[in-house]
């Protein structure tokens, strides 16, 4: 952890501030500015986090838990991957950690880019200590649910992967509603097969009940970050 140095030009009584209660929460600066590196750590470390500095993003993605960041404040244009590189290799991995982008050079279309692929904010640099700090301490704050999101949306696409065809097509009409008959009638099957199927929905999409099935399609059609 950094020496807890004061920053110049920074109010700390205007910037939010982590919890002085709770443990540090880890935030990764990546950056191949050595010195905005350096003062953005300063920055988050006085403000109570623990801050943890990348000259690239591929040191950052050789980490053995880089899931364990709350959130991850990185410049949209370096040497090797780019910022949205990063982000998509991360989103590949399974990891759903906040990305706060940085760029002096940030254009319309890279900002609508960054923040269709889930990025939480995208900052001119430098950036204002207090706009970079709310904006940490709001990544910090939905971290959880985030992560909780996404590992619920792979776990219900492992369960669907798990349906055949003919299942998959059963499970979509029972989620609109339609009754077995009408489910046969549409797919041209009897009413035994039907309740075949959707037996094997049930059991294979863990549903107890359609409420179930239904919950379950909703969050497979979730696209938030």
């Amino acid at each position: 952890m950094m020496s807890e140095r004061p920053v110049t030009g920074v109010d700390q009584r205007t910037v939010p501030a982590a919890s002085p209660s709770a443990p540090p929460l880890h935030v990764a600066v990546i950056d191949d500015d050595t010195a905005a590196r350096t003062s953005m750590m300063r920055l988050l470390e006085v403000s109570g986090y623990a801050a943890h500095g990348y000259e690239h993003g591929q040191a950052m993605l050789d980490e053995p838990a880089p899931e364990r960041f709350s959130c991850l404040v990185m410049d949209l244009q370096m040497p090797g991957l780019s910022g949205l590189d990063v982000q998509r290799v991360l989103q590949q991995r399974g990891v759903a950690t906040p990305i706060i982008f940085l760029s002096a050079f940030g254009t319309v279309a890279a900002t609508v880019r960054a923040m269709r692929t889930g990025a939480l904010d995208f900052l001119e640099k430098p950036a204002e200590p207090s706009a970079l700090l709310a904006s940490v301490a709001r990544a910090a704050a939905t971290a959880g649910d985030r992560v909780a999101r996404y590992q619920e949306r792979k776990e219900m696409a492992r369960r669907h992967a798990l349906l055949t065809v003919r299942e998959c097509d059963v499970f979509e009409r029972v989620v609109k509603g339609l009754a077995n008959k009408q489910i046969g009638a549409a797919l041209g099957i009897a009413l035994k097969t039907v309740k075949v199927h959707r037996g094997r929905v049930m059991q294979k999409m863990e549903a107890r009940s359609v409420a179930d099935l239904v919950r379950a399609a909703e969050i497979l059609a979730d696209e938030s970050p």
